[in-house]
């Protein structure tokens, strides 16, 4: 499958994912509102396509010779509900059985749906696996859970459905957020010099972007009887939050020692997502682990900020899904 279609092709992990796909040599169609715009390489290979995940006719037409669809586009991460809930509803829900559709029709192949390990809530479970049953705590994660069901309705031997649930991802990226856990941290402790942690106690499973690339390149190369109908966890290091802002004060310190010591603050919070995702499936069917850490990912962030590709961290909305949507008067 040569002819692969990004849906949100543009956003964090797109912005790594599209390139890798290209250097692979796959012809690539991105279709993404382009709400943070575009830094994707100038290639003869690649397709950017401006278009709402809702307009159903241009999404039909984006779909004609496609062989392989990685379905990535979504109003993404809990906070985002803070916006406009039909803007998230329209766009991770309803919309989504009529791409199913619409690429069935066009002869589709093979269709990935990245869905997300929050559909887990909390668990006290040491080890949530695919078979733990979902309890969405947001609309997020609620969204995502439900659209799981609806790509198996359409399931067929012609039709390859995988879905994946990746854990929160972290890492530098030409789009990079600095709105997810690992993130957040690191330009805390880079430029306050103070890491505030909320909470600390909950468990989070978190996931290197390079990693999470390396796994939608498998799910584009694996025999299809070993994907079908399949559900993977894609997940690295389980760690709570406090545990994660000493790995982010450690690297830190190491990588910029000017800085002096970086000071951990502690706050409450009423964000209790807390669930132990375990992966084995994926490494157990496909042999696939990552292999990049969290310090890696701190790290990258770290030298990204030293080498100024991430400026006014805290000021430029870009980095901050809500924020550039507020800003936007995303409809």
């Amino acid at each position: 499958m040569q002819n692969v279609l990004i849906t949100g092709g543009a956003g964090y992990v797109g912005h790594v994912l599209t390139p890798r796909l290209l250097a692979e040599g796959y012809k690539v169609t991105v279709y993404d509102q382009l709400f943070f715009g575009c830094r994707l390489p100038n290639d003869p290979n690649l397709r950017v396509i401006k278009g709402d995940i809702r307009d159903t006719k241009s999404v039909a037409e984006a779909l004609e010779g496609q062989e392989a669809v990685l379905h990535l586009a979504c109003i993404s991460n809990d906070a985002s509900f803070e916006l406009d809930e039909k803007l998230s509803e329209t766009i991770n829900y309803d919309c989504f059985e009529p791409l199913v559709i619409a690429a069935k029709k066009a002869g589709v192949q093979c269709f990935v749906y990245c869905s997300s390990s929050s559909v887990y809530g909390v668990s006290d479970s040491p080890n949530v696996t695919e078979e733990h049953p979902l309890v969405p705590l947001t609309l997020y994660n609620k969204f995502k859970g439900m659209c799981e069901p609806i790509l198996w309705q359409h399931k067929a031997d012609d039709f390859i459905c995988v879905v994946i649930r990746p854990a929160t991802i972290c890492g530098y990226s030409p789009r990079t957020r600095l709105d997810l856990s690992v993130n957040i941290l690191t330009n805390h402790a880079v430029n306050k010099g103070t890491i505030m942690v909320f909470g600390g106690n909950q468990m989070r499973p978190n996931l290197h972007v390079e990693d999470m690339v390396d796994a939608y390149h498998l799910m584009l190369t694996a025999p299809a009887e070993m994907i079908h109908g399949e559900t993977f966890n894609i997940g690295f290091q389980n760690h709570s939050i406090a545990e994660i802002a000493n790995v982010v004060k450690k690297v830190v310190e190491e990588e910029m020692p000017e800085k002096g010591e970086i000071k951990i603050a502690t706050t409450p919070t009423n964000d209790m997502r807390s669930y132990h995702v375990n992966s084995d499936k994926v490494k157990r069917v496909l042999g696939f682990a990552p292999k990049r850490s969290i310090e890696e990912a701190v790290r990258d962030l770290t030298r990204a900020f030293r080498n100024h590709l991430m400026p006014d961290s805290f000021e430029n909305d870009w980095y901050y899904n809500v924020r550039t949507m507020k800003k936007l008067g995303a409809k």
